[in-house]
């Protein structure tokens, strides 16, 4: 058993730190004030390829896999982006790299891999629905087969990045959930070219106002009749949840990341203020009340870490990782939680200034218990398959 990571992920690690160092808590606290994507950092990470660590070397990547994914994410995260990082490395480089490395055709692979490696093309991921929220089964979305098209009408909410992605990797149903034996098929996952539907105006979409991760709009979707041709199939038309799980996997393991990232950055944050904060004439981290819980949450980064390499780990070698994932995640988006809960409490009344950036970190680590799929979804997962428990559905 080894545990060191490979050169490869140090050697990413390395690279996006040294990224990250360039840009402090000014410039993220700006780019969340005014609702804008970290474009800087973005070039960035494009012009050194540590947003295509996962595309083939053929096609213009590194040729690596998911731990190193979630190795630059988690260095991002932890060097100043915090929770502004997840999306950096879930939009594009995951649901669209990833995901078309994987189950694209040899005709998609050039077509779109390619153009990601170069940061000419950017996508964004729609399965959530206003009525379904996370029970993805129950999802309406129809796409019908139109010759040499598939028809799609329905609507998605909590698509973050539509607004700057040129194809939407879209989530539909061509059987309804009530026909479909099992219930698991009859998904199809397609390409969308937002642009063209736009243009076409059978899609649009809303922004919905939000309390963080401001850096990154998230919105409503509405597609009527958007035409999409029959060769941007991702996968097997009818058979999509293979490639869904194929995306969902994944996603938490970078949520998971996001979440080791973050809350180093939030600890280092509490750390700091702790040390130097002396209002009685000692350091406010010399008690054990600021100390230990702070202490806590460390071990806790340091074990949510473990998790996610593994189940990073275990996905980039095809072996099933369910369960780490969502280990992975739930611990990982806790320990952020708790990391930020607790570098308020250290900040004491200077945590509600926006003068510092406790009260933006505080903001987006919520969100993080919540998505990409809710904490008791999680735990229902972990009682029914590793403990044998009976579902209550």
């Amino acid at each position: 058993m080894d545990f060191d990571l490979p050169e490869s992920a140090l050697a990413v690690r390395e690279g996006v730190q040294a990224i990250a160092r360039r840009y402090d808590q000014e410039y993220w606290s700006r780019c969340d004030a005014d609702h804008r994507w970290p474009e800087e950092v973005w070039r960035e990470l494009v012009a050194g390829g540590w947003h295509s660590l996962a595309i083939p070397e053929e096609h213009g990547g590194a040729g690596q896999g998911l731990l190193e994914l979630a190795v630059a994410l988690e260095s991002l995260a932890a060097g100043g982006a915090g929770g502004a990082a997840s999306f950096m490395y879930l939009l594009t480089p995951a649901f669209g790299g990833l995901t078309i490395t994987r189950h694209g055709t040899e005709e998609q692979r050039r077509e779109f891999l390619p153009k990601i490696a170069s940061g000419e093309l950017e996508t964004c991921f729609a399965i959530t629905e206003p009525d379904a929220g996370s029970n993805s089964i129950n999802i309406t979305t129809q796409a019908r087969r139109d010759g040499g098209h598939y028809v799609v009408s329905g609507q998605k909410i909590w698509i973050s990045g539509v607004e700057r992605a040129d194809f939407l990797v879209l989530v539909t149903r061509t059987i309804p959930a009530a026909e479909a034996r099992p219930r698991t098929n009859g998904f199809t996952v397609l390409l969308v070219d937002v642009r063209q539907a736009v243009a076409e105006g059978t899609l649009t979409y809303q922004p919905i106002p939000k309390l963080g991760t401001n850096t990154v709009a998230s919105s409503m979707v509405f597609l009527d009749g958007v035409r999409v041709p029959a060769d941007r199939v991702l996968g097997a038309a009818d058979q999509g949840f293979a490639v869904l799980w194929d995306i969902l996997n994944p996603e938490r393991v970078l949520a998971a990341a996001s979440g080791v990232g973050f809350g180093e950055l939030v600890l280092r944050v509490a750390v700091d203020y702790a040390t130097e904060r002396a209002p009685f004439g000692t350091p406010i981290g010399a008690h054990q009340a600021v100390a230990f819980p702070l202490a806590r949450i460390k071990a806790q980064v340091e074990l949510a870490r473990l998790m996610t390499y593994k189940a990073a780990w275990l996905w980039d070698r095809g072996r099933p990782c369910g369960s780490e994932a969502n280990i992975a995640k739930l611990t990982a988006a806790d320990a952020a939680w708790q990391a930020a809960d607790r570098a308020f409490q250290a900040h004491g009344g200077m945590a509600y200034s926006l003068e510092y950036p406790v009260a933006r970190m505080f903001r987006d680590a919520r969100i993080a218990k919540n998505i990409p799929v809710a904490e008791e979804l999680v735990l229902a997962h972990i009682a029914q398959h590793e403990l044998g428990l009976p579902k209550s559905y």
